[in-house]
């Protein structure tokens, strides 16, 4: 009864493939072409809000050239509401914390997927299960532990909180990588005299280029992004805001100035941008390798 169902479905199957093969391909290029634009309209929507007024932008509804450009929203982004030192806190914050965050995921996932030792399994259990620990959960003892060392009110304080956090993510995808690594090449190297940081350095870490620029690309982003922790860390010092928390500053006691944020959203969301253009190869071939591993 069960292979006299699986003959059909499979007829059903192939049946379907040779219709989606017969598709015009300007039929599949216009449907690509709609999902990519419902994709990026929010951005290109933002964009058009951030040379308008306030009066259009809310009047103009989904319009998205502008009846005149208003090229003040951004000088008063950039100057009146400082956002030429907030961009400046957050890149800072931002390479230091990618810096730390892969070098640290790099190390961890190398050691577990090429070294076996007591507890190595249930270690990485446990780093699975704390994926599904949600952030303000942790936020209190980050914050007293920095209390306690003086290092709330500045920006050290601030990229080792950021850089601290367990990022499994990122250390699975290392570990997935370094798996499929043959151990010759470990082997190699202790012939010729490394030893545990020289073979890292010098021979694992440079084969897990591609992983890196996806690591890099994703930890850019999550702390680019970050809210909670700099503005608990920025309370009494605003001049060390990231991009991030300064938005507040286009939020009044009466009124907010929507096409200053929208301004303030543009340049903030740009670095994101040419970043990823610049290393989306490297990311989906890292991506690629971790899950085929």
């Amino acid at each position: 009864m069960t292979a006299q169902q699986a003959v059909p479905r499979t007829d059903r199957t192939s049946r379907q493939r040779r219709v989606l093969r017969r598709l015009p391909w300007w039929l599949a290029a216009t449907f690509l072409v709609g999902i990519a634009v419902i994709w990026i309209f929010p951005f290109l929507w933002m964009l058009s809000a951030s040379l308008k007024d306030n009066m259009e932008m809310f009047s103009g509804g989904l319009k998205l050239w502008p009846d005149k450009f208003v090229w003040d929203n951004y000088a008063r982004a950039w100057n009146d509401a400082h956002f030429g030192r907030y961009l400046i806190n957050t890149v800072v914050v931002t390479v230091f914390t990618v810096v730390i965050v892969t070098i640290r995921c790099a190390t961890a996932g190398y050691v577990l997927a090429r070294y076996r030792f007591h507890g190595s399994k249930i270690f990485l259990g446990v780093l699975v299960a704390t994926l599904f620990v949600p952030t303000g959960y942790t936020i209190i003892p980050v914050v007293k532990i920095s209390m306690q060392l003086h290092l709330i009110d500045s920006l050290g304080g601030m990229i080792l909180a950021l850089s601290g956090g367990a990022y499994v993510s990122a250390i699975l995808i290392y570990y997935g990588y370094f798996r499929q690594i043959p151990r010759e090449l470990e082997e190699a190297a202790v012939v010729d005299g490394a030893g545990f940081f020289r073979t890292f350095f010098s021979v694992m870490l440079p084969l897990a280029m591609p992983v890196t620029a996806t690591v890099a690309v994703l930890t850019f982003i999550t702390t680019w992004n970050a809210f909670f922790l700099p503005l608990v860390f920025t309370f009494s010092r605003p001049d060390l805001r990231t991009v991030s928390v300064g938005m507040q500053a286009f939020v009044g006691e009466t009124a907010t100035d929507w096409s200053g944020m929208a301004a303030a959203g543009v340049i903030s969301i740009v670095p994101v941008v040419v970043l990823f253009i610049f290393l989306q190869r490297s990311f989906v071939e890292g991506i690629s390798g971790a899950v085929k591993a």
